[in-house]
């Protein structure tokens, strides 16, 4: 019998190289806008591609988790999005491009509803929490992709073969990884969509999931073009990479935050971080103060997808695995929306007006959620 601390170590691997594979792509942004001629707002359009694959992933995803066990969608979805990332390397063309990014996160969707659908049934089998340090794991993921990108920039080597070398280790995990993922974990209730009653519960969480994700999005996306071409520093990962960073740093802190603070107080902690953060950069385009304002934001974004995401699984009208599935609609909303807004008011504007969207998302967390929690305690109250 495989023990819990067995299966959290490689779902917490999984977690690793999810954030591996994302940040592979993100931090080749400014090499692919180079490569192909983009501008900001083509750059822009190109970028929808990534939600739009994820929203069609969604209803696709939702359906597998509710009709087998999660470890077969995460399995399935994580090898074929190590083969559209080494697609994504040889695009010769923007069509071909665009293709290979929509598969990219159509596959990307479909493991990470299943990788967080077995993440909240183990920590059933906890006394802790122990969501944030699974997000933590995807961040350090992320982190450890924009150090390889960092360094075989350096090295001058092309995309194709990085992309080819992580997807190679990718499938070799995937495959060896597979007997240790939860086995049972389908739920027989709460797994039917009722858009007749939308859910208040499960629509504040989604509003703020949204907002993060709109932050979330465009750091991935254009935190390298900052720096890149505001900054004006040669080696564009250094916000990406500090970004993450921080990112990680919080996600594996905010287990602890959150048991010390508790939720509401940590909603409003993480919106304070990113206003603050993003406007210091923006007032302040240099490279330390670019640097410290990055650190915030991530800081900032990376409890808020795992508080939500267990609050979600707690729902009482629908199995985890379908709460997360709608929970995501709006995340992947936010990222349809997000990264091409910057793009396209980049190009009326500039870049450092875009990422006022940023603080405005910060700022519209503190009503939403506060909404939420009185909604919840009126909730508990009449149950």
């Amino acid at each position: 019998m495989i023990s819990n601390l067995k299966h959290r170590f490689f779902l917490s691997l999984f977690f690793f190289m999810s954030g591996l594979s994302f940040s592979t792509w993100a931090s080749r942004i400014p090499t692919i806008k180079t490569i192909f001629g983009f501008n900001e707002a083509e750059l822009g359009s190109m970028l929808l591609a990534l939600p739009i694959g994820s929203l069609l992933g969604l209803p696709i995803s939702g359906w597998l988790v509710s009709k087998y066990n999660s470890r077969v969608p995460l399995t399935v979805g994580y090898g074929l999005n190590a083969f559209a990332l080494a697609l994504i390397g040889f695009a010769h063309n923007t069509f071909t491009l665009v293709a290979a990014v929509v598969i990219f996160a159509f596959t990307t969707r479909i493991f990470n509803i299943s990788v967080n659908t077995q993440a909240i049934t183990l920590q059933k089998r906890f006394d802790k929490k122990i969501m944030g340090s699974f997000h933590g794991y995807w961040s350090m993921g992320g982190i450890g992709g924009i150090l390889i990108s960092t360094l075989l920039i350096g090295l001058n080597v092309s995309i194709q073969v990085h992309f080819v070398v992580v997807a190679i280790v990718m499938l070799i995990i995937t495959l060896y990884s597979y007997q240790f993922l939860l086995k049972g974990d389908r739920s027989e209730t709460g797994n039917k969509l009722n858009l007749k009653k939308p859910d208040p519960y499960i629509a504040y969480l989604g509003l703020v999931v949204f907002l993060c994700a709109i932050c979330e999005g465009g750091m991935f996306d254009w935190s390298g073009i900052y720096f890149q071409e505001i900054i004006k520093v040669k080696v564009f990962t250094y916000g990406y990479l500090v970004f993450m960073t921080f990112m990680a740093a919080s996600r594996f802190l905010s287990d602890l935050i959150v048991a010390r603070f508790g939720m509401p107080r940590s909603y409003l902690m993480s919106a304070a971080f990113i206003v603050s953060g993003i406007s210091l950069a923006i007032i302040f385009p240099y490279f330390w103060t670019a640097m410290i304002g990055f650190s915030l934001v991530g800081f900032g974004t990376a409890a808020i997808i795992p508080m939500s995401y267990a609050l979600a699984g707690a729902s009482k009208k629908y199995s985890a695995g379908m709460a997360i599935s709608i929970i995501a609609t709006y995340s992947i909303t936010g990222m349809l929306l997000g990264p091409p807004l910057i793009g396209y008011l980049a190009h009326a504007f500039n870049l450092r007006v875009s990422f006022v969207i940023f603080a405005i998302c910060g700022i519209l967390l503190v009503p939403i959620t506060q909404m939420f929690f009185k909604h919840q305690r009126l909730s508990d109250q009449t149950t």
